[in-house]
C-alpha cells in the first residue's frame, strides 16, 4: 500500500513538471537576411563581372615585390596582436573541450580516513555499549574509519541543452579562428600600403634633394645677374627663400620616412631597423588587374563575414539551450566502495562493500521570472547577431563598392596628373630660358618650379594611392588571410 501511494506521488510530480515545461514563453525571432545585390554598380568601369574573383589568389602570388613578402612573412611571426588573437583561438578551443564534457558522466576516485569519539551517555554511546561486534569485543573507542571507493554522477542530456551549450561554443571556437584570419587579413593589407608609402616618401625624397640642386644653380645665376644689375636684391631673397622652404620640405619628409619604418617594424614586431626596399622600382609597380567576382562571394571569402555567421549560429544556440531551463532535469549518482573500522579489513568482501545509486528529477514550477529573463536576454542577443551579420555583409559591399570606384578614378587622375607634370617640366626650361635672356620675370620662374614641384608630389601621391587602392580592394574582398 505504502509503494503504490509513492507511485502515485512521484507521478503526479512528473506530471506536474511536464505540465509546467510545456508552457515556454512565446518570442518574436528575427532571421537574417542573405540577400546581396547581384553586382557592384562599379564593375563595369573597374573590373568584369563574372565569377572570377581576386580573393582567391594567395597573398605570396598577389604581392610580387620580395622586400615585403619577407616583411609580410615577419610580421605573421611576431606580430603582438595577431598573437594576442591566436591565443583567444586557443581559449575558445578549450571552452569546447570544456563544454564537451559536461554532458558525459563525472566519474572520481576517493579516500577518506577519520576518528571519531562518541559520548558514552550519549544515544550512539548508550546503544554502542549494549552491543558486542564479534567476540565480546565493543566498538573500539575511539572509532575509526576508513573508506575508499568510486562515485558519479550525470546529468542525462534529455532536452540537449548540454549538446546545445558544447555547439555554440565549437561554433564560436570557430568565430574566432575567422577572427584571426580577418587580422591576418588586416595586417597584411595595413604593411602593403605602409610598404608602399614608404617607397612613395623615398621618391619624394629623391625629387625634392633634385629640386634643391636645381633651385641653388637659379639662385647662383639671379646672384649674377644681381651683381651686373640685371635684377634685384628683391629676386635674390624670394629664390634663397624657395631653397630653404624646399630644404625644410626636405626634413619633413625624412621625419615621415622614419616615423612609417618604425610603423613597419611595429607591425613586424621588432625594434626600429632600416626597412629594406629598393625605391627605383616604385614607378615600375603596376596596379594588379581586379577581378571582383560576384557580391555573392563575399559570403564565403571574408573571414568577418564568416565569423559574424558563426556567431549567429552560437547565439541562436544559446536560445535552445535558455529554452532548456524551463523543462525538468534528470541527474544520475552513484557510488561503490569499501569501508571498514581497520584499514586491514577493506578487503573483507562483501562485508566492507557499500555502495549508493540515486536519481533527481526537478524542474521549474513557479516563480520561473529568472529563467525567463535569460530567455529573452538570449533572444535579444541573438538579434543583436542577426543586426551584427546583415551589417559585416554591408559593410563589405560598400568597401568593395568604393574601392572599385576609387581604381577606375585613380587611374584617370593618374592620367591627367602625367600630363601635367611633362607640361610643367617643359614649362621650367621655357622659364629659365626667358628669363636668361630677360623676357621673363623671376617670379614666374619661382612660380613655375612650386608647380612643377607639387605636381611631381602629387603624380608620387596619386601611384600611391592606386596601390593602396588595389591592396584595399583585396582586402575587401576577402584575400589575404591564405
Amino acid at each position: 500500500m505504502l509503494k503504490k501511494r509513492l507511485y502515485q506521488c512521484l507521478s503526479a510530480a512528473g506530471l506536474a513538471l511536464a505540465v509546467g515545461a510545456c508552457k515556454t514563453p512565446e518570442l518574436v525571432v528575427k532571421n537574417e537576411s542573405r540577400n546581396t545585390p547581384a553586382s557592384y554598380p562599379t564593375a563595369s568601369a573597374a573590373a568584369p563581372i563574372d565569377s572570377a574573383n581576386l580573393a582567391r589568389v594567395q597573398w605570396k602570388q598577389f604581392f610580387t615585390d620580395p622586400n615585403l613578402k619577407a616583411l609580410i612573412e615577419t610580421a605573421l611571426q611576431n606580430n603582438q596582436e595577431l598573437n594576442i588573437t591566436l591565443q583567444e583561438v586557443e581559449i575558445a578551443r578549450n571552452e569546447v573541450r570544456a563544454r564537451s564534457g559536461e554532458y558525459l558522466p563525472f566519474v572520481g576516485l576517493g579516500a577518506r580516513a577519520d576518528v571519531e569519539k562518541v559520548g558514552r551517555y550519549t544515544l550512539q554511546g548508550a546503544t554502542e555499549e549494549q552491543v558486542d561486534i564479534k567476540e565480546d569485543r565493543h566498538t573500539p573507542d575511539p572509532l575509526t574509519n576508513f573508506e575508499l571507493g568510486a562515485f558519479a554522477t550525470w546529468e542525462v542530456d534529455i532536452w540537449h541543452k548540454l549538446r546545445n551549450a558544447k555547439k555554440a561554443a565549437a561554433m564560436r571556437y570557430l568565430a574566432s579562428v575567422e577572427g584571426k584570419n580577418f587580422t591576418v587579413t588586416n595586417l597584411v593589407a595595413e604593411i602593403a600600403n605602409s610598404y608602399y608609402e614608404l617607397l612613395a616618401l623615398d621618391n619624394q625624397l629623391a625629387i625634392v634633394k633634385q629640386n634643391i640642386g636645381i633651385q641653388s644653380n637659379a639662385l647662383e645665376l639671379v646672384r649674377l645677374q644681381k651683381e651686373s644689375a640685371r635684377t634685384t636684391e628683391l629676386a635674390v631673397k624670394r629664390f634663397e627663400a624657395q631653397v630653404q622652404n624646399t630644404r625644410s620640405l626636405q626634413f619633413k619628409l625624412q621625419q615621415r620616412i622614419t616615423e612609417t619604418e618604425n610603423k613597419l617594424n611595429y607591425l613586424a614586431g621588432r625594434y626600429p631597423q632600416p626597412v629594406v626596399r629598393d625605391d627605383a622600382t616604385f614607378n615600375d609597380l603596376q596596379p594588379s588587374v581586379i577581378t571582383a567576382g560576384l557580391p555573392t562571394q563575399l559570403l564565403s571569402n571574408r573571414p568577418d563575414i564568416r565569423q559574424a555567421e558563426q556567431q549567429l549560429v552560437a547565439a541562436k544556440l544559446d536560445v535552445q539551450v535558455a529554452r532548456a531551463n524551463f523543462y525538468p532535469s534528470l541527474s544520475l549518482s552513484g557510488g561503490v566502495g569499501l569501508a571498514a573500522f581497520t584499514p586491514g579489513l577493506l578487503a573483507s568482501t562483501p562485508e566492507s562493500m557499500l555502495y549508493s545509486l540515486g536519481a533527481d528529477l526537478a524542474g521549474p514550477l513557479f516563480n520561473r521570472n529568472g529563467i525567463k529573463a535569460t530567455y529573452y536576454s538570449a533572444n535579444a542577443a541573438q538579434t543583436q547577431a542577426v543586426y551584427r551579420y546583415e551589417k559585416t555583409v554591408l559593410n563589405a559591399y560598400i568597401e568593395v563598392s568604393n574601392q572599385l570606384s576609387n581604381i577606375g578614378n585613380l587611374a584617370q587622375s593618374y592620367d591627367a596628373k602625367a600630363k601635367e607634370v611633362a607640361a610643367l617640366n617643359q614649362s621650367i626650361d621655357i622659364s629659365n630660358s626667358l628669363f636668361r635672356s630677360a623676357r621673363a620675370e623671376y617670379t614666374e620662374v619661382l612660380f613655375t618650379q612650386r608647380d612643377a614641384l607639387e605636381s611631381k608630389f602629387d603624380l608620387i601621391e596619386t601611384k600611391m594611392q592606386q596601390l593602396n587602392a588595389t591592396v584595399n580592394v583585396y582586402r575587401a574582398l576577402g584575400g589575404g588571410w591564405q
